[in-house]
């Protein structure tokens, strides 16, 4: 499925929730998830190569986690971001394959998600991940063959403002890349 992604920053979480119940939304129930991320030997952003994400995937603690294998390809000088998830039954097998695909393990990613469904194709979530400091919002629209890529982002650049979030901190990092970057100002602080 092709998507176009936007991903900001929130600077004041209290003032996003309040807007969201102004505007008469709702969260549906926290979810936490736990990926681990998977790239092809050498992978460097904007060379379009893809992702492999192991997802698990709980709702509470009662409930059996859910295990999806998810491929995301973010073409760079198209806005596009290629997206196909499968639920899987057997994590270690999987995990195998992978690895024989010649891939391997860049970091694991923990979150919170809170998600707001707006329509069949959109969807805001509000994630929490851990080892980063702030909350950010993440809206998606699946893109249909009519749509023109630069009218959707118009869209989301729109939906942004209506949660008082500015285009102009839009991320173009993934979760992965941030939590990297952050791995190695760690580690080069604790060399010392």
């Amino acid at each position: 499925m092709k998507r176009v992604t936007i991903k900001v920053k929130v600077k004041d979480i209290d003032e996003f929730e309040k807007r969201v119940k102004d505007i008469n939304l709702e969260f549906e129930p926290t979810l936490y998830q736990h990926d681990r991320v998977y790239v092809p030997r050498g992978y460097q952003r904007g060379m379009n190569l893809p992702r492999l994400v192991m997802r698990t995937e709980m709702s509470s603690v009662d409930k059996p986690a859910i295990y999806k294998l998810i491929l995301k390809r973010h073409i760079e000088d198209s806005g596009i971001e290629i997206t196909d998830r499968s639920v899987i039954r057997d994590y270690t097998e999987i995990v195998n394959m992978i690895h024989q695909l010649g891939f391997v393990l860049a970091t694991e990613v923990s979150r919170r998600r809170r998600r707001i469904k707006l329509s069949d194709t959109s969807r805001i979530y509000l994630d929490k991940v851990d080892k980063l400091d702030s909350y950010y919002v993440k809206i998606e629209t699946a893109l249909e063959e009519k749509d023109k890529v630069s009218e959707v982002m118009s869209d989301l650049k729109r939906t942004l403002k209506l949660f008082h979030l500015s285009s102009k901190e839009i991320s173009q990092e993934s979760y992965f890349e941030m939590l990297k970057k952050s791995d190695i100002i760690d580690s080069k602080n604790n060399a010392f």
